[in-house]
């Protein structure tokens, strides 16, 4: 004979009768309507093959064999109540953290406000940031090494709940010196893929950007690759070679006159800022709580 669990909610109505005389009052407490608790008990008492209440016009009283029950369906309710409180202490405990992944320039130049304004408001939510190139944000994400993940590849994987968190162009940057700054016409779009430049490593989302913008062109050799936008930038101010970097990388050194933005005729290179997460959809908990601090943060600057 197969066994089949009790519903605990049946269990809870038979303690409610013995401490309260009458299956009317226990299914009060219940919050089942009468008709309802009367056909569980009776599904309770075929499961069990035993009689458990005694049914009177006056009320509703245990049976021997359900004053036996009810002693142990005390224990099995007090047990269930003990899981689902330590169920809710270790969700309380893992949701006063958060970890968040970040792409380069999400993480250089947007997270540290984000994150500012976050703990001002969640003081006891520990943050963990990890920061990589997009593509190991998304792999991070998708195996659930983090809680939300931020990134400036110009795809997402559909498995995946996204938003737009921000906007930003790349753009060509030069040291004053070179010959490019003194350009009257913009260059080809040929001419910059022929030309070798300092660009990140494949799998960054501003390379994977440049890459998708340059396919149908012949390409020259990378001059340097190199592992983040502020190496690229030093190495651009340092007079090495040409680069392509979000306007975000760049945006104070140009305004300096330390680096040109040069021209590219017939070339758009905006992009969207993309968090991501894993379903469902809805973000709750501190993952929600900086979602919300994030959007605020745009509609702000919009």
């Amino acid at each position: 004979m197969t066994r089949r669990w009790p519903d605990l909610t049946t269990l809870e109505l038979l303690v409610g009768i013995d401490d309260h005389g009458s299956l009317s009052a226990a299914s009060r407490l219940a919050h089942i309507a009468q008709p309802n608790a009367s056909r569980a008990v009776k599904a309770l008492e075929r499961q069990l093959g035993m009689p458990l209440i005694d049914r009177r016009s006056t009320g509703a009283t245990l049976t021997p064999q359900g004053t036996v029950i009810v002693h142990w369906a005390r224990r099995v309710l007090a047990n269930s109540k003990q899981l689902l409180d330590v169920a809710e202490g270790m969700r309380t405990e893992r949701s006063a953290e958060l970890t968040v992944c970040a792409s380069m320039t999400v993480a250089e130049h947007l997270i540290p406000a984000w994150l500012g304004v976050f703990r001002s408001l969640h003081p006891g939510v520990t943050v963990h940031l990890q920061v990589y190139n997009s593509t190991r944000v998304l792999e991070a994400v998708e195996v659930g090494m983090c809680d939300l993940g931020f990134v400036e590849s110009p795809t997402v994987p559909k498995s995946l709940p996204s938003v737009t968190v921000a906007r930003d162009s790349l753009v060509v940057v030069v040291h004053p010196d070179h010959p490019w700054a003194r350009r009257r016409k913009p260059l080809t779009v040929a001419e910059l893929a022929a030309t070798p430049l300092l660009v990140r490593e494949p799998g960054s989302g501003t390379r994977t950007t440049l890459d998708l913008a340059l396919h149908e062109y012949e390409r020259g050799a990378p001059l340097l690759e190199l592992g983040s936008s502020a190496a690229i930038r030093t190495s651009v101010l340092g007079g090495v070679g040409p680069a392509v970097l979000s306007t975000l990388a760049v945006e104070d050194q140009v305004k300096q006159g330390e680096l040109r933005v040069v021209a590219v005729e017939g070339l758009e290179l905006d992009r969207s800022l993309r968090a991501v997460w894993r379903p469902p959809r809805q973000l709750e908990g501190p993952a929600g709580d900086l979602m919300k601090v994030v959007r605020a943060s745009g509609s702000r600057k919009s």
